[in-house]
């Protein structure tokens, strides 16, 4: 072994090149504040080795970037602790950084001769936060789309060059595949290589000034090796330590659903370190933002970068310390009032749900045995019930409908209920409600509609009032087949049970002692006078083509309430009333019990 390390020494001189680095000169001893410097290099390190494996699964395209993630994440051994350890190191060097910064200044590292290793700091600080930021929006899901949309946006404010300047940057007049493409190059090998130099110029200017000692020294002067060693390779470990809690406690970082350009995302924020960035702007309405955006951190970058000359003097040190602690409370400050706003924010909250819920609900429909499309993930949630039938909902029903009494995202809309609540629309408990005497006038039915002074509401206030016991039982029976004209999946165990009860059913319903076909025609029985076909009622034909047209003769006629005609006037397309039918059906893909 003596023999090969002789060989290997003589053709290329490590050993003096280790000896250099292990038996340098530590002013005043080892010290637990100068090991800033080698936990960023191995945060570094653990970024660039989980970069290198991350991007060996991930595909770089609009149409496959969220779907190689997913891959990642859920499918691929190991793939999520993977993920994790790269997106919470990011984190983690971010506060390191910080932290250095915070130790140059005290101990006055950052004067002459020392100001170009001070700056390629700063110069590595904001590399460090351009790799933050262009890796954002790699996953390609909502959260970073739309996060990154925002951020783009504010190169657009730039004097003179701003237009054009984020046509650069986005890839053309709009974000979409070029965008990606652009920022993964960014964050995968410019950013990165720059940083490297960075890195290498830093340790070169370090070695040749040396540290600065924080006087008075407590200890004389020790090689680096072992104990300097010792203190950064402990504090290395706590670096890992933090990382891999927060790896194991989160499983992972977060992926959301896939970017949609035609949904607003209102739950989107950008990561904690520049949630101080994102509070400041909103100080700055209209067209002052470029004061928040570029002026004032331009101005604080360039004190920054004037501290070596300010700091000359005693008084200068003095204010570059005064005006580090203001900037960190500052930033501190506005990052709690963001969140604080976030937190009194209800309509925020229901975005985060509504935004988690969605990030759960693709993961299910991407297991499902049809998988994700070629057409990609984004269409399992454009095409999902359970997504896409309350959105539609709550924006084209509920100024008038209701669903358990709310608009079917959570939220109460302005307007009055003035038409029935949905929820378990054509169940049997539905029906039973609405031939109650007691409710069927209520806001929950026919309540705050003109249909509450109209021939239904009477006969059932009057007419079923009086039923006597026979005929209440031939009305059990009248409801149960009537939602069984439904076919509603969470009945059907049930309705299979039931399949005599439902016979008979159907003959209450066609026979002349109920009355339902004195005004409402059943299959071949019973003369149609203004309300709605009862044959196939609640099903998924008859639902679709009452939300198309309700004043259709086969429905409501002349007597409709309202209720606009939504496919025949092209509010909404097909497939969007077919969404809205089965969300009210309860029809959606549902995975099998484990």
């Amino acid at each position: 072994m003596k023999v090969a390390l002789d060989w290997l020494d003589q053709r290329t001189g490590y050993k003096k090149l280790l000896h250099e680095a292990l038996f340098e000169k530590v002013p005043g001893g080892a010290r637990w504040r100068y090991v800033w410097g080698s936990t960023l290099v191995f945060c570094f390190t653990v970024q660039v080795v989980t970069g290198l494996a991350l991007w060996l699964a991930y595909s770089p395209s609009s149409q496959t970037a969220w779907e190689s993630v997913y891959y990642i994440q859920h499918e691929m051994w190991g793939g999520w602790f993977l993920r994790g350890l790269h997106h919470y190191t990011a984190h983690i060097m971010t506060v390191l950084l910080a932290l250095h910064l915070m130790q140059v200044v005290i101990d006055g590292a950052y004067k002459a001769p020392r100001e170009v290793n001070f700056w390629s700091g700063i110069a590595l600080l904001l590399l460090v936060l351009a790799l933050a930021l262009t890796g954002y929006l790699l996953p390609w899901d909502q959260k970073g789309y739309w996060a990154t949309k925002v951020a783009t946006s504010i190169a657009a404010i730039t004097p003179l060059i701003g237009p054009e300047l984020q046509k650069l940057v986005v890839g053309g007049s709009d974000y979409g595949h070029h965008t990606l493409t652009r920022f993964f190059a960014l964050h995968a090998g410019i950013i990165p290589g720059a940083i490297i130099a960075c890195i290498g110029a830093h340790i070169y200017l370090f070695r040749r000034h040396g540290i600065t000692a924080k006087e008075p020294k407590r200890k004389p002067d020790a090689p680096f090796w072992p104990e300097q060693v010792l203190c950064d390779a402990v504090a290395c470990l706590a670096v890992l330590a933090v990382t891999l809690f927060l790896v194991l406690r989160t499983h992972g970082a977060e992926l959301g659903a896939p970017a949609d350009p035609s949904e607003q995302f209102s739950a989107a924020r950008p990561d904690w370190y520049f949630l101080f960035l994102f509070q400041l702007l909103k100080y700055f309405p209209g067209g002052t933002e470029i004061w928040g955006a570029i002026v004032i951190p331009g101005l604080i970058m360039a004190v920054i970068a004037a501290m070596p000359f300010i700091g000359r003097w005693r008084l200068g040190h003095r204010f570059n310390l005064g005006f580090l602690w203001v900037m960190i409370a500052g930033s501190v400050l506005l990052t709690y009032l963001a969140w604080a706003e976030d937190a009194n924010n209800p309509d925020y909250a229901r975005a985060v749900v509504a935004a988690e819920r969605e990030a759960a609900r693709v993961v299910e429909l991407a297991r499902s045995p049809e998988g994700i499309p070629p057409t990609g993930a984004v269409t399992l949630l454009r095409n999902d019930p359970l997504t896409q039938g309350p959105k539609l909902f709550a924006k084209n029903c509920a100024s008038c409908h209701r669903y358990d009494g709310h608009d079917g995202l959570g939220g109460q809309p302005k307007d009055k209920i003035s038409a029935a609540d949905l929820k378990g629309y054509a169940s049997r408990a539905w029906i039973a409600g609405l031939l109650d005497p007691a409710r069927i006038d209520s806001p929950h039915y026919f309540g705050g509609s003109k249909l509450r002074d109209g021939k239904m509401v009477k006969f059932v206030k009057e007419d079923v009032a009086g039923f006597d016991a026979g005929t209440k039982k031939l009305l059990a029976q009248a409801i149960v087949a009537l939602s069984a004209e439904a076919g509603l999946k969470s009945q059907g165990a049930i309705e299979k049970r039931d399949a005599a009860l439902i016979a008979e059913g159907k003959q209450a319903l066609g026979g002349a002692a109920l009355g339902c076909i004195d005004c409402h025609k059943y299959y071949e029985v019973g003369e149609k006078v203004a309300a709605p076909d009862l044959a196939g009622y609640g099903s998924r034909e008859w639902l679709t083509a009452f939300i198309a047209h309700s004043a259709h003769e086969r429905f409501y006629g002349e007597r409709n309430d309202r209720m606009p005609a939504f496919g025949v006037e092209k509010q909404l397309s097909p497939q969007e009333i077919g969404l809205v039918a089965d969300w009210l059906r309860g029809e959606w893909y549902e995975p099998a019990p484990r």
